[in-house]
């Protein structure tokens, strides 16, 4: 136990940024200013608790730690946070965008500002209950509730076409999502409890995992998304306001990713085991399919989304290749995807924010007006293919040598997916910034203001320093992947060894 709930103190500050902003009004300029201040500072302290968190965190202890436990509902529910190497550096990936979409908020949201930041702030506060929950009921408390503030940001907030972008997303969610809430009703049934490190322990029964595994695997699968149920993600990466696509590639999209490390591959491993062919067929279909299809987009929000399916198969791929290269690869994808899927979507908002469209066509030649946006953007093309030197190119080589381990076909059509990348990614910089500045309406554009600059920068250098350095991540999350994968083997060795002794 820590001397300060401080789990329950990053968890809940957003909380206390939306009181400030209930307490302040919005029909002046000054009213407006101190809306932003308010929701950038809440950001600011959350994400510096968080990374408090990460240097308190002790990287040699696989267990959980920082643990808070009290009682809540009762029957053996309980209020019970904690965090391990799988989960420490998602709390502050979370804290760290967020000020970044408060940033990218601060001129192009002009109407129902207050609604708009207290949304993210509760969102904020959702989503990183998720990675700390130690409780069955506590997570899906989490993991659902975050459906209702996107939802609305979305709604509200977004283009054209945003109430259906919004109900499908929705509705493809929550479908998942029931079926996620039978199971842990079952789960609680067999076992007794909630806790969900009781639950790590304990063994279901083969039949059962079967079933159970189907049941996380329909909500987790939505939520990453994984082909043949990504169809909601491109309607709301377009729809969604620059800072709800932010969120949406870098933070929501994860939780399905970490849904598999934490439930799917330690509780129900025999499962896993049997149905990891299925997932390397669908994560080989979305790398392929899904980089395909992005070639074919005129919109470079959608190209940017199909792309992040593609990315997300590779940590399907690596999770349930389930060894130490796979798994690590699967967690350092899914941080690098956070910073550089996030940092694309805030390139494209600041030229949108000038042009007003999204078309590949109206763009062309900006790196004669606009060389620093050009550089920029270029790093995260070139992180987005994994180009060596990037931090896309370490989760994307060790999830390749994690499934080589076990399938070389799988691994050897899933290569195919960094040449595709390279095409539509490449394809989609050329048109955009090369060529001669001929459009009369890009030639007045200007290069990146002082906020610009603010947001994409510390993206830049966070993108190249993991390149180069991936070791403050790999330090973190090493005991407890360990842990994951030795007790999965020993799982399968005792199943394997309970069969031989039958027969």
């Amino acid at each position: 136990m820590t001397d300060w709930p401080v789990l329950s103190a990053v968890t809940f500050m957003p909380l206390v940024g939306v009181l400030l902003l209930l307490l302040t009004r919005e029909d002046s300029a000054y009213g407006r200013r101190n809306i932003l201040n308010v929701s950038l500072l809440t950001t600011i302290f959350t994400f510096l608790v968080s990374l408090y968190i990460w240097y308190q965190f002790d990287p040699a202890n696989p267990g959980f730690q920082m643990v808070e436990k009290k009682e809540w509902l009762g029957t053996g529910i309980s209020y019970h946070l904690g965090i391990d190497g799988i989960s420490v550096l998602f709390v502050p990936l979370t804290a760290f965008l967020m000020p970044f979409c408060v940033l990218a908020s601060w001129v192009t949201i002009e109407k129902r500002l207050k609604e708009y930041m207290i949304a993210f702030l509760i969102l904020e506060t959702l989503m990183i209950g998720v990675f700390v929950s130690l409780d069955l009921i506590l997570f899906y408390v989490f993991f659902e509730a975050g459906l209702i503030p996107m939802f609305i940001i979305i709604g509200v907030w977004g283009g054209r076409d945003r109430v259906y972008a919004s109900y499908k997303f929705f509705l493809y969610t929550l479908l998942g999502s029931v079926l996620m809430l039978l199971a842990m009703m079952a789960m609680y049934w067999q076992a007794g409890t909630t806790d969900i490190t009781e639950l790590l322990a304990y063994n279901f029964p083969r039949e059962m995992q079967t079933w159970l595994w189907l049941a996380f695997f329909a909500s987790f699968a939505v939520k990453m998304p994984m082909w043949p149920v990504h169809t909601w993600l491109p309607d709301a990466h377009v729809q969604a306001p620059t800072a709800g696509s932010v969120i949406l590639a870098g933070i929501l999209l994860k939780l399905g990713g970490y849904g598999f490390l934490r439930f799917s591959l330690p509780m129900f491993p025999l499962a896993s085991d049997l149905f990891g062919p299925l997932v390397y067929t669908l994560s080989i279909i979305a790398i392929i399919y899904t980089s395909l299809v992005a070639m074919m987009q005129t919109d470079i929000k959608k190209l940017i989304a199909y792309s992040s399916v593609a990315h997300m198969g590779y940590v399907t791929m690596g999770t349930f290749a389930a060894n130490v290269q796979g798994v690590q690869g699967a967690i350092f994808q899914m941080l690098s995807h956070g910073i550089v899927s996030g940092a694309l979507f805030l390139c494209v908002g600041v030229v949108y924010d000038r042009l007003h469209t999204r078309e590949i066509s109206a763009y062309g030649g900006l790196v004669n007006n606009m060389p620093k946006y050009a550089v920029a953007f270029m790093v995260f093309t070139m992180a987005n293919v994994g180009l060596p030197g990037t931090s896309g190119f370490i989760g994307e080589v060790l999830t390749l040598v994690g499934v080589f381990r076990v399938n070389t076909w799988v691994a050897l059509f899933a290569t195919s997916g960094v040449i595709l990348s390279a095409a539509y990614a490449l394809w989609l910089y050329r048109r955009v910034i090369f060529g001669a500045l001929e459009k009369e309406s890009l030639k007045a554009l200007l290069d990146l203001s002082a906020r610009e600059k603010l947001i994409l920068y510390p993206l830049v250098i966070l993108t190249l320093f993991f390149g180069v350095y991936p070791a403050p991540v790999f330090d973190a999350t090493a005991a407890s992947v360990d842990l994951l994968v030795n007790n999965y083997a020993a799982a399968l060795q005792a199943a394997q060894n309970v069969a031989l002794s039958v027969q």
